[in-house]
């Protein structure tokens, strides 16, 4: 009878061959993310490297490689994570719902972990064209959802169009979107106001007249 060749162990934590080995470790990716953005906040882009990371934690260097091949790809994903609970509210009307979001979002914006990363990651990408491309196409994009999701809650209310040409839809949901993270962000980390209700109630109704007047203003003329 041949003898049993015995395959080494894969490291902890490691991504494994197809089929065999242990599964990437949810509880590994949380520590490292939540100790990118701890560093991220104390020590500012410059000063976060891969190693203290590692370190932080309490993983091998080689199992955050594996994960994250590069710096930027870590700290974009790091900070895209503190945006996932951030949920579309279906309240019943276009303004509690916009109200109840931009809450959210204000609320995880003044957190200060949530400022210093969004700040030093902002900061280089105005340097850095690939940075700031990934930071459109991890973070910025994939929280329009909340948008369209929203939009979609007033149509079915019939509180505004929905027989509106699909491009200008599409042009539409940019321009909330941006409105809306412009405002709160600008709000919070760049004049250092907070979010207070006499602001949200202000800005939700500009918000209502800029959504009313869009789908009023951009219909084309009729045959």
């Amino acid at each position: 009878m041949a003898p049993t060749t015995r395959q080494p162990a894969p490291e902890d934590g490691a991504a494994p061959p197809r089929g065999k080995g242990r599964p990437r470790s949810a509880a590994a990716d949380r520590a490292i993310l939540d100790a990118t953005r701890e560093a991220l906040a104390e020590l500012g882009w410059g000063g976060l490297t891969m190693g203290d990371v590692a370190t932080r934690a309490g993983v091998a260097k080689t199992t955050l490689y594996r994960r994250w091949p590069s710096k930027n790809d870590l700290v974009v994903d790091a900070v895209a994570g503190l945006f996932d609970d951030l949920e579309m509210a279906d309240l019943g009307s276009l303004r509690a719902d916009i109200g109840a979001t931009v809450t959210q979002f204000a609320d995880l914006l003044a957190r200060p972990e949530s400022q210093a990363a969004l700040l030093a990651l902002f900061a280089e990408g105005s340097r850095d064209p690939d940075l700031r491309r990934r930071i459109r196409e991890r973070i910025v994009d994939p929280q329009k959802h909340l948008v369209r999701t929203g939009r979609a809650h007033a149509q079915a209310r019939g509180e505004i169009r929905s027989d509106v040409d699909p491009r200008i839809a599409c042009e539409e949901i940019d321009l909330v979107f941006d409105m809306i993270a412009g405002a709160v962000e600008h709000r919070l980390l760049v004049a250092g106001e907070p979010v207070t209700p006499r602001w949200l109630d202000r800005f939700t109704t500009l918000m209502l007249g800029a959504l009313t007047g869009l789908a009023e203003d951009v219909q084309p003329p009729a045959p």
